[in-house]
């Protein structure tokens, strides 16, 4: 089972974030495949893959690397940009899908399939904590923020997947500091170095998944760094969409977003018991009340930001 790190040449700070990963050193002589380049780790089980089409438009490519070269995919890790009209400077991660994009089965606005979810990498709770710790070390602490951000945009992969981008404008995207940063805390969570790698999922323990609140997930944010619990998707509240709130009405695509959330973090955490934060204040009282009690049927214990320990 090997982890993918895909990179695209459409994507320049995804260029850049492949050229920190190889300078690590430690990859064998690479090979032109019919789907891209690929490097291969010397000591741990990691690919290295760069692409020619943009990732977020590379459906299947977990498996078509499968295919390629027969060995099993674990995960997917993408380098790529991040695009923000604040332009503030940051490093962000992520999960993928589009579980609250209508018509259902659609392609996405920004790639996917409008109502799927991708399962999230087990290591997205490791990969924030290691972002954090590193830059809190560096130079550029004091000019990068460090962000999750919610579930969003494609592609649509079979395989548990994290984005890991640089941003938020052009100036950002080709910094080699930041990319070495990243660089650093792919090293460290892979163990190239020392071979103890870090988020690798155990088979048993609590997961969270969040509803609610803003695209940046302030509120997930906060219990994820004080608890370090693993995180599965993360659901803001534009992908919850109710069809009628002047008459408290539950109908809408709420619902099945919610599924789609826990349903792929399961995936992702086979044996783990998953259970829900609500950014409460995010959501109107009966809409709480709904997502709760659809969580309930789900058997998803709701638990508040105090109640949730390491």
């Amino acid at each position: 089972m090997v982890t993918l790190l895909l990179a695209s040449r459409a994507d320049n700070a995804s260029v850049n974030l492949h050229e920190a990963v190889v300078d690590l050193g430690g990859w064998q002589e690479s090979e032109n495949l019919q789907h891209g380049l690929l490097m291969r780790h010397s000591v741990r089980p990691v690919h290295l893959l760069l692409i020619e089409k943009l990732h977020i438009h590379a459906d299947g490519i977990d498996l078509i690397h499968e295919k390629e070269t027969a060995e099993a995919v674990d995960e997917v890790l993408v380098l790529s940009r991040h695009a923000a009209k604040s332009g503030i400077p940051s490093l962000t991660v992520h999960a993928i899908g589009v579980p609250g994009e209508v018509p259902h089965g659609e392609v996405g606005f920004a790639g996917g399939e409008k109502g799927l979810a991708v399962p999230p990498s087990p290591r997205f709770s490791a990969i924030y904590s290691a972002l954090r710790d590193e830059i809190s070390k560096s130079e550029i602490a004091n000019e990068f923020e460090v962000s999750l951000e919610t579930t969003h945009h494609g592609p649509v992969l079979t395989k548990p997947t994290l984005y890991l981008e640089i941003g938020s404008k052009e100036s950002e995207w080709i910094r080699k500091d930041a990319s070495s940063l990243w660089a650093v805390v792919i090293s460290r969570v892979l163990g190239f170095s020392d071979n103890l790698a870090e988020g690798e999922w155990l088979g048993e323990g609590d997961v969270m998944v969040g509803f609610g609140g803003g695209h940046y997930a302030p509120r997930h944010s906060e219990v994820a760094i004080r608890s370090g619990i693993p995180l599965g998707h993360l659901i803001a509240n534009y992908a919850l969409i109710f069809d009628d709130q002047l008459t408290e009405s539950t109908s809408g695509p709420w619902r099945h977003s919610l599924h789609e959330a826990i349903e792929k973090t399961r995936i992702a955490f086979p044996g783990g018991t998953i259970f829900a934060h609500l950014d409460r204040k995010s959501f109107k009282g009966w809409q709480r009340n709904a997502i709760i009690t659809e969580l309930s049927s789900l058997g998803v214990e709701v638990r508040r930001g105090k109640e949730i320990s390491p």
